[in-house]
């Protein structure tokens, strides 16, 4: 018998609360959460009102979601609202004695540097507080450091290099969208490129570095190279590495939509007043954009996302590359929405799944890497996100 409570009714919000409710041996009791209620209570629908309980929560408000909390009293915490907002759910949690998960690691508005310190800050309080959180239980980052520590612990003796490539394939025939949050995918975007090479960071300029990649049933794609934060974890647990990178692929007319808005300011996050008022351009810009959870119906193709590894195994150099395809009609079939809130909600789901069974718990704060990747495979395999293993 578990409970959990989940903040956030977007696109990845609203396959969490499908599949928890698809897995009931495991999910006794799902309640989802948001700012905006109606948003909560249209997925209600789509699922059925008795299969999911709906509440109101302003998750930058403490004492609104310890209140919450406290009402529900759930074993977990499934955290699917903005990165901005992770500290104040880990808060709550903290105050409430209840068990954290989200998919992305904290991020200040001001200012976009997408680092694990601030959560990382937690793990003396949440240990002596006999609660976990686990961080970053999405695909990129979350499957991927799995998959790294799957090849750890089961297919190498030593790691030496990681490229992690994740390729959208899909194809939703508009002029310009983003497939998550605009904001926080545009801020990553135009961020410096960075990868962890010889025990330090390399940096390169936004979109400076990158190469042509054939996918398996996607094709080939113009992979580009971007900071990741699961870069920064990975790098301090995955032993022996000499270098760990991280490409994402965009298509020609993305990038050069994404030129002229930043040409404009419009990608800016520093305030500029506007009839009287203080607006930030890329806020705006979101508000303008078409929103990613609209975009499931549109969307057509693949993605392919993976990590391809070359290390040593009794004595020999091996080389493998773990990967998963996903369909972004099939995901919309399953759940209503496309393949990349697909990718992020199951994870988060599988990663719910092990803590609350206590498979995966431990008190303290960790990253994915850091348990046993065999159950989180095995679910993966189960839950619609089978991985494939290529030896070269």
């Amino acid at each position: 018998m578990s409970t959990v409570l989940i903040i956030g009714a977007g696109g990845v919000g609203n396959v969490v609360a499908r599949k928890c409710v698809m897995n009931p041996q495991v999910f006794t009791r799902v309640v989802l959460a948001s700012r905006t209620l109606s948003k909560c209570e249209e997925i209600q629908r789509a699922v059925g009102t008795e299969k999911l309980e709906v509440a109101q929560v302003d998750a930058d408000n403490v004492p609104e979601l310890v209140a919450l909390i406290r009402k529900v009293q759930p074993d977990l915490v499934l955290n699917v609202a903005l990165p901005y907002q992770d500290l104040t759910i880990m808060d709550a949690c903290l105050e409430t004695g209840v068990d954290y998960l989200d998919t992305a690691n904290y991020e200040p508005k001001d200012n976009p540097v997408f680092e694990y310190k601030y959560q990382w800050a937690y793990r003396e309080r949440y240990e002596k507080r006999g609660i976990m959180a686990l961080l970053g239980s999405g695909f990129d980052p979350g499957v991927t450091n799995v998959f790294c520590a799957y090849a750890q612990q089961y297919l190498f003796d030593e790691i030496h290099y990681v490229d992690i490539l994740d390729c959208n394939g899909g194809d939703h025939g508009l002029p310009f969208a983003t497939n998550f949050n605009p904001e926080i995918n545009i801020r990553e975007i135009t961020a410096n490129g960075r990868y962890w090479e010889d025990g330090e960071w390399k940096i390169t300029p936004p979109l400076s570095e990158s190469f042509e990649y054939d996918f398996e049933e996607v094709g080939p794609k113009r992979m580009y190279l971007l900071y990741h934060e699961e870069l920064e974890s990975l790098c301090r647990n995955i032993k022996g590495l000499k270098r760990i990178r991280f490409y994402m692929s965009f298509g020609e007319q993305y990038l050069t939509h994404l030129r002229v808005l930043q040409n404009v300011g419009m990608t800016s996050i520093e305030p500029i007043e506007f009839q009287g008022q203080q607006i930030v351009p890329l806020q705006f810009l979101k508000a303008v954009l078409p929103d990613p959870g609209d975009l499931g119906p549109l969307t057509k193709g693949k993605t392919n996302i993976g990590c391809n590894i070359e290390g040593i195994k009794d004595g020999k150099v091996k080389r493998v590359r773990i990967y998963n395809v996903c369909d972004h009609q099939d995901a919309y079939r399953e759940v209503g929405s496309q393949a990349i809130s697909y990718t992020t909600g199951v994870p988060a789901v599988i990663g719910a799944m092990l803590m609350v069974q206590k498979i995966w718990h431990r008190a303290g704060v960790f990253n994915m890497e850091e348990f046993d990747a065999k159950p989180f495979m095995e679910l993966l395999n189960q839950q619609g996100l089978p991985w494939h293993i290529k030896e070269y």
